[in-house]
């Protein structure tokens, strides 16, 4: 896990200087490349999980209903074939709907913390193919659940064995541009916004950030204070609904999440990526909702 750190050492480092300093083995122009989509805009982008529009439309008509709705950005999950994946470009190219992230999809089927060589190897083998993805998309960001602690796997071997992995995608993530960044979920892992900082300043490189999940940390935190922490080292949001009375998922600006001092938290570390809805899926009208609920959260509403 690295040298043992001082409390005041650690804290140290959780600024937005320490992010500039991790990079200083690579050249200025990869930093700009990987910095490249969050300070592109003076404004927060709308962007939707692919999942949640219709199914039964084709692709192009999927991105072209997100496009009607308000958005300009989808996220994808991992696609092995060449046809599909075209398509989905086509479309992105057609409706000027950017593909702007993918999500792994065999982090919790084959977690690079797994204490089986063969888990780990398909893992490994799903991030590569993920992170050509990306390249080929013009997406500069892959999602990663970095580890899953459960009875088979400790909490420090998670830690461990997952920094392991990841350190050896690092020059693809380098030789692609293409940035990996891990999610906060419920996963019993990275548990406070500290921990989750430190993890990511450990591998020193830019091509490794955080993907920060505003509703997944609502049952043990605030996600104002995890966002104020983690500061510059959050590349992509996701956004969705939590009731922490009830402990359940709930439509957006519902439930007990502060979404005013959520806007605040992002508008005070310079945010200005993707931020992007994770929830279930619906027609035009239920996806218009959605936009709508977005756009007063990123007013501050």
């Amino acid at each position: 896990m690295g040298e043992k750190m001082s409390r005041r050492n650690f804290l140290g480092t959780c600024g937005v200087g320490a992010f500039a300093a991790t990079a200083a083995s690579i050249t200025a122009a990869e930093v700009k490349r990987a910095r490249a989509e969050t300070s592109s805009s003076n404004e927060i982008k709308k962007g939707l999980v692919f999942g949640m529009l219709p199914g039964n439309l084709s692709i192009e008509d999927r991105f072209r209903l997100a496009a009607d709705v308000g958005f300009r950005g989808v996220e994808i999950g991992t696609e092995r074939d060449p046809k599909t994946l075209r398509e989905m470009i086509a479309a992105a190219e057609k409706t000027g709907v950017r593909i702007h992230s993918i999500m792994n999809s065999d982090h919790w089927s084959y977690p690079l913390s797994s204490p089986k060589p063969e888990v780990i190897e398909r893992g490994m083998k799903c991030m590569e193919v993920t992170l050509q993805n990306a390249r080929d998309c013009g997406a500069d960001t892959v999602l990663l659940v970095p580890a899953v602690v459960n009875p088979q796997t400790m909490y420090r071997d998670a830690y461990d064995r997952s920094q392991e992995q990841i350190q050896k995608l690092i020059p693809l993530a380098e030789k692609l541009k293409v940035v990996m960044a891990v999610e906060n979920v419920w996963n019993k892992f990275l548990l406070s916004p500290l921990e989750f900082a430190r993890y990511v300043d450990e591998f020193k490189s830019p091509f490794l950030r955080a993907y920060f999940d505003v509703g997944n940390v609502v049952l043990f935190g605030f996600p104002q204070d995890w966002i104020r922490t983690l500061g510059s080292r959050i590349v992509k949001v996701h956004v969705k609904g939590f009731d922490a009375n009830r402990m359940k998922f709930v439509n957006l600006r519902e439930g007990t999440i502060d979404w005013p001092e959520v806007r605040r938290a992002l508008k005070d570390i310079g945010y200005k990526g993707f931020m992007t809805a994770e929830l279930g899926g619906g027609d035009r009208d239920y996806l218009k909702g959605v936009s709508e609920q977005m756009d007063k959260i990123i007013a501050g509403e």
